[in-house]
């Protein structure tokens, strides 16, 4: 595997007194507010970070910049202004909710990272796919020959997954592609390897609705994400790699769950264990140098940042040294992905103050 930096997992207690936000985020000012705000107006205002749609930033428990633009389209209604009540689209962040609910599974010995993933498809011991582990799933490295091309034109297994021949069952679409690495030596981020770990858990929770009711029991319900819309594929199985609506608001409780490691209130819903399994870098991605761990992305930065990343720029980042969430919803195409990094930098920056 690469070399790697040595990440020590880190998270940041609730302050007392602070209410948690279950029915209502706390709201606060800086010292330095109108330096924030004029950092967070660039992402609104700057050419090259095209569209934003929604912006929050919380830090020690609050809210302390909050902003909304452009438009909501529909296919059955008029565009609609995007507010503070809009839902959302996580895109790739649903395989962050992912990795919580599989942790509640591993919290409760139901599911073990170690053990041979329970895939039908694999279940032949002649099956060079038999070898591969739950651990490399959630690494991306599973070894399966999917391609993540979001171009048309282009041989694309995830558009055709999501949109094309594949739609009906993605597990099962993925599932039967071949190996184009030997499981676990290789990382190749792949949203269909998130599909085929959420029909694991499908496999122990339930398909369909009884999925649906598992999601608001043990994660949505808990932390009052009152707005949270997961889509399924015909097969009953939760899409995980791509689509959850929500509010902005209600996708900072998601960050902060994990800032608070997997706390909330008087509840553990996740063990600090699991959720710090988000921080702990396994690869490292060629074209950009972030860093990869189990279905989160890890920046190596001096504030521990590591994030929930979505296609065209969403991202929930945690940043448990400045106690710390920044959620931003929108469009930028990926050749500006680093003035959009360099944009949460600058928050950052100005949260350390």
């Amino acid at each position: 595997m690469e070399s790697l930096p040595s990440v020590q997992p880190r998270f940041a207690a609730q302050p007392s007194g602070v209410a948690w936000p279950t029915y209502e985020w706390p709201r606060g000012e800086m010292a330095n507010q109108d330096e924030l705000d004029a950092v967070v107006d660039e992402m609104f205002t700057e050419e090259k970070l095209a569209v934003t749609n929604a912006v929050v930033v919380v830090q020690g428990g609050q809210v302390v910049s909050e902003r909304y633009g452009g438009e909501q389209f529909h296919f059955d209604r008029p565009a609609e202004p995007i507010t503070r009540d809009s839902q959302l689209l996580s895109w790739s962040m649903a395989k962050s909710i992912l990795h919580m609910i599989i942790g509640t599974l591993v919290d409760e010995d139901r599911l073990n990272p170690e053990q041979l993933a329970p895939i039908p498809e694999w279940s032949d011991d002649a099956d060079p796919r038999h070898q591969i582990q739950v651990r490399d799933l959630l690494a991306m490295r599973d070894g399966l020959a999917f391609v993540e091309q979001y171009e048309i034109g282009q041989t694309s297994h995830v558009l055709d997954m999501l949109y094309g021949e594949g739609k009906d069952d993605m597990a099962a679409f993925t599932a039967a592609l071949p190996l184009a690495h030997e499981p676990g030596t290789f990382y190749n981020y792949s949203s269909g390897t998130t599909n085929i770990l959420s029909r694991i858990v499908a496999d122990l929770v339930g398909y369909g609705d009884d999925y649906r009711a598992y999601l608001e029991r043990r994660l949505f319900e808990p932390i009052g994400i009152t707005s949270a819309v997961a889509t399924f594929d015909t097969s009953g199985v939760f899409v995980a790699s791509s689509f959850v609506h929500a509010r902005a608001l209600d996708f900072a409780k998601f960050g902060l769950l994990y800032l608070r490691g997997g706390e909330w209130e008087d509840q553990q819903l996740i063990s600090r264990e699991w959720a710090a399994t988000a921080q702990v870098p396994l690869s490292v991605e060629a074209s950009s140098g972030h860093l990869y761990s189990w279905q989160w992305w890890v920046s190596g930065d001096q504030y521990g940042t590591y994030w929930a990343n979505g296609y065209e720029g969403q991202m929930i980042s945690v940043v448990p040294a400045l106690d710390a969430i920044v959620v931003r919803f929108g469009h930028t195409p990926e050749e500006n992905y680093e003035p959009r990094m360099a944009w949460r930098e600058r928050v950052l920056a100005v949260l350390a103050k």
